[in-house]
């Protein structure tokens, strides 16, 4: 089935203008917007026009090092302004570049490096070097910005070479590294199915850099002028008020990954309402984040973003509504201006509306394709149409919107029978009180069970989901557990993090009965928390926060708890070496006698 629009033409019949690099679309906005603020971090501001002059610096640096046409280059820098700078300086020297989080394990940053296949890696002193043998390091003191633009390099990118390199987890174990053209970064930054922004707005740029998220954070943002705002990362900007930081950055646009806004929004549904334009994506936007957000008093957009980093961060969206909040699902929305897509069965068919398939998108925004070769490559052209087989299934609603139905290739063996973990996840979501549930499989061969992780309300009993589910499923895809979480774990990137789920049901799975009661009146306050955040019953003092299902956001909801309590301010960092609820309440009883 291709999706229709108005019931004639393809959406991939009328996309945005191509045949550009970046470095065009960036010049054009100098040319317009040259002496308006484009960045700004903690220390200064740069107009577009210091940056373009800091950026053909860079590109001058990294020539004279022989850094051309066809290269990679890899950078490692703290979060600022000299980034946007290095970014553009990388692109108007002909290469392309790969963005390494400093954060990162060093095993893993010197991996990303060496698949990217980077020829010249860019640092700061004194930041060390994980980069390979025959890499070349470039160090970055305090030089500071140019007063004059300089020489632009006189042959710059074109839309058919290459831009950037991305990690993207694989089903093998291995990240792949996926190569994207300046055309699809182009195509992305310039469509016009993504909600309007122009140079009035100030962007927040909260996301890691290594990731997609900050496609649309850069790009979108220097396509129309707006200023990007340095601010914290992510998982720093939770342990704060998140509305008073935005207010005083006077944050107007952002993307927030879905499954943080859910976290926050349950906390405090007025956290985004100073934002003109909200966008979500990367998992899945619960309606009832939805609905409190509308009656927090949120009046600005609200959008639901899809899309793989195959696809360029995003290529379908849709407006969020009243009535989604009230529904039983958040649609993905429709294809972008530009964007084809087809619903498939296994053997390729085309599906009719209503039916559930694979999903396929063509179009400008396809990657180049991976820098390694794959087993069942996703990538196929369809005439001048490049396409990307996405492994997600989607079911076409009325009018040609588009609703998402779990991953393709999460299929299990459980005593001999093949289970869709998806069909019981939605089975789980269907009874009352069930709001996001994820189903794992825990153990191996004939020990192998199903556990179920669920976010319900604390009136919901694990046995009465399991006898929910065996009226509706048969008894082998019944889940021999369940745990209750207030909101599902996620990783720093914002997205589900499988790996913390899995943990967290294994764990449910082979919990010890022995307890430890509370002995006081901070545990006892600690056991009621953890109760409701965790939604655990009888926590005791030897239990351990993460161990329950804890992470960080639920760790600052913790202390905010505790401080309202007690008022005792218990920092992030201290939390994370104190972890069982007696060294917690340890803490809280020291911050009290401060």
């Amino acid at each position: 089935m291709r999706v229709q629009e108005s019931g004639s033409l393809s959406r991939a019949e009328a996309g945005p203008a191509s045949g550009r690099s970046l470095i065009d679309l960036f010049a054009g906005t100098v040319s317009r917007y040259g002496s308006l603020p484009a960045v700004t971090d903690r220390s200064a501001t740069l107009t577009f026009d210091e940056l373009d002059a800091w950026s053909n610096a860079v590109a001058a640096r990294l020539s004279a090092h022989g850094v051309g046409p066809g290269d990679v280059v890899a950078f490692q820098l703290d979060r600022g302004n000299r980034l946007f700078a290095v970014l553009l300086g990388i692109l108007k020297a002909g290469a392309a570049y790969v963005a390494v989080d400093p954060r990162h394990p060093r095993a893993r940053r010197t991996a990303m490096i060496a698949r990217a296949r980077a020829k010249v890696l860019v640092i700061e002193e004194p930041a060390d070097d994980p980069g390979e043998p025959g890499t070349t390091v470039v160090r970055l003191g305090q030089e500071p910005v140019p007063k004059h633009a300089g020489e632009t390099p006189a042959r710059g990118p074109g839309a058919q070479d290459m831009a950037c390199v991305l990690f993207t987890s694989g089903s093998s174990g291995e990240p792949k590294a996926v190569a994207l053209g300046h055309g699809n970064l182009v195509f992305f930054a310039e469509n016009p199915s993504l909600p309007a922004i122009g140079p009035h707005d100030r962007m927040g740029h909260i996301s890691n850099v290594s990731f997609d998220a900050f496609h649309y954070e850069t790009w979108c943002a220097f396509a129309a002028g707006a200023e990007i705002v340095v601010l914290e990362p992510l998982p720093v900007l939770l342990g704060q008020d998140v509305r008073r930081a935005l207010r005083r950055h006077r944050i107007t646009v952002m993307l927030v990954p879905s499954m943080a806004l859910n976290h926050v929004v349950r906390e405090d549904r007025e956290a985004f309402n100073d934002l003109r334009v909200l966008c979500t994506g990367g998992d899945v936007v619960l309606p009832e984040t939805c609905a409190q957000l509308i009656e927090g008093g949120f009046q600005g957009e609200l959008w639901n973003l899809y899309g793989p980093t195959e696809a360029t961060t995003a290529c379908v969206g849709h407006r969020v509504t009243e009535e989604d909040g009230r529904s039983a699902s958040v649609p993905i929305g429709k294809p972008f201006e530009g964007v084809s897509v087809r619903i498939l069965d296994e053997s390729g068919a085309e599906l009719p509306p209503g039916e559930i398939g694979v999903l396929h998108v063509g179009g400008p925004g396809v990657a180049r394709g991976y820098l390694e070769s794959v087993p069942a490559d996703p990538f196929t052209s369809e005439g001048a149409v490049r396409c990307y087989a996405t492994g997600d299934r989607v079911r076409q609603r009325e009018g040609g919107v588009l609703e998402f139905h779990g991953r393709a290739d999460s299929q299990v063996k459980i005593r001999g029978h093949r289970v869709e973990p998806a069909e019981i996840e939605r089975t789980l979501t269907g009874c009352d009180g069930v709001h996001a549930a994820v189903v794992v499989p825990v153990g191996a061969g004939q020990d192998r069970l199903l556990a179920a992780v669920v976010v319900a309300d604390a009136t919901v009993r694990p046995q009465a989901l399991r006898a929910y589910t065996a009226g509706e499923l048969p008894e082998f895809m019944v889940p021999a557990v369940v745990v209750r979480v207030d909101a599902l774990p996620i990783s720093e990137h914002g997205k589900q993090d499988r790996d913390a789920i899995a943990a967290l049901a294994a764990t449910a799975a082979r919990r010890s009965v022995a307890r430890v009661a509370p002995r006081d009146e901070v545990e006892r306050y600690l056991a009621e928390i953890w109760e409701e955040l965790l939604l655990v019953e009888g926590p005791g003092v030897e239990d351990d926060f993460f161990a329950l299902g804890g992470n960080s956001l639920l760790a600052f909801r913790m202390a905010r708890r505790l401080e309202e309590r007690f008022g005792a301010a218990i920092g992030a960092r201290a939390m994370l070496g104190q972890t069982t609820l007696g060294e917690l309440a340890a803490l809280v009883r020291e911050a009290m006698a401060a």
